[in-house]
């Protein structure tokens, strides 16, 4: 690929990993909601199985490439690993903690990527530091105390963050959407037997708690995480990392739109510092190295 068509291949990545950040961030009340109907178990498996069923059209339709079986059931069962953690923990854990500690993968995935031996270069560095401190003050409220649960959703955000690093690995050379199928059937077919396990799934419930959970499984579920999949075709797993924390900006965005909720100073300082930390990591080193071309 030459230069000129891989750098138009990467501002549509970039679109795309913003367009999966910002659905991401606006499906909190959602999912938060549906669990006023459905355990974190039967969520998870319904909207894994309803995320690659919306997919199976375009399939047919769009898909001209081979895909990973291995890289789909392993993306997929640490996706499982992922979403059953954190959905759990959400139950008990106040949100804007849960929020902040979820993405902390921002932390591990350049800790992943160094252990790997990739390398980082220097605004990509300081853009974590700045993106981690924007976190800190978008999500950060009052003294919070240190709980169990808190243990959990950490754990939870070092499984999205391998989640980031497998997918990039494979989403190169596999076709979007059967590698988003398979690791959304994966996903969904573990999640079954902890539904029956430790849920209670009803068929009147799951009715009735119908709009939140097609909402999260078909536009988050089945076109975020794809959208997602295909951004890290050209971009780096640190760097889609950074983008992909957006979505703590847009799910403050929304709370406003939809909650009516209203931002402190604090928390508008927060959300500039975070812009600015993806804005700075897009600047190329003088050097000439940069994100797109290390990790």
């Amino acid at each position: 690929m030459n230069k000129t068509a891989f750098n138009k291949l990467y501002i549509y990545c970039n679109i795309s990993l913003i367009l999966a950040a910002f659905i991401s961030g606006l499906s909190f009340v959602a999912q938060k909601f549906g669990m006023n109907y459905v355990d974190p178990f039967t969520f998870n498996a319904l909207r894994c199985f309803i995320g690659a069923v919306v997919l199976l059209p375009l399939v047919f339709l769009f898909s001209n490439r081979n895909c990973s079986i291995k890289g789909g059931i392993f993306a997929g069962f640490i996706l499982f690993l992922a979403f059953s953690v954190n959905q759990f923990c959400m139950i008990y854990a106040q949100a804007g903690k849960a929020g902040f500690i979820t993405s902390l993968y921002i932390i591990f995935v350049p800790i992943i990527a160094m252990f790997l031996k990739h390398k980082l270069s220097n605004n990509v560095r300081y853009s974590i530091i700045m993106a981690l401190v924007g976190l800190y003050l978008l999500c950060a409220k009052g003294v919070w105390q240190f709980e169990f649960w808190d243990i959990l959703l950490l754990v939870s955000a070092f499984f999205f963050a391998l989640h980031i690093m497998v997918v990039s690995h494979y989403s190169k050379k596999s076709d979007v959407f059967k590698l988003s199928i398979i690791q959304f059937l994966t996903a969904g077919i573990l999640s079954l037997p902890l539904m029956f396990i430790f849920g209670k799934p009803e068929i009147g419930l799951i009715i009735a708690g119908w709009k939140p959970i097609l909402f999260i499984g078909v536009i988050v579920t089945g076109l975020a995480y794809t959208l997602q999949i295909f951004g890290h075709k050209a971009t780096k797993p640190v760097l889609a990392t950074l983008i992909l924390s957006s979505e703590a900006i847009f799910a403050v965005l929304g709370g406003m739109i939809l909650l009516g909720e209203t931002l402190s100073l604090r928390e508008i300082i927060g959300c500039i510092v975070m812009f600015a930390a993806i804005i700075f990591s897009q600047i190329p080193n003088k050097g000439g190295m940069n994100e797109r071309t290390n990790c």
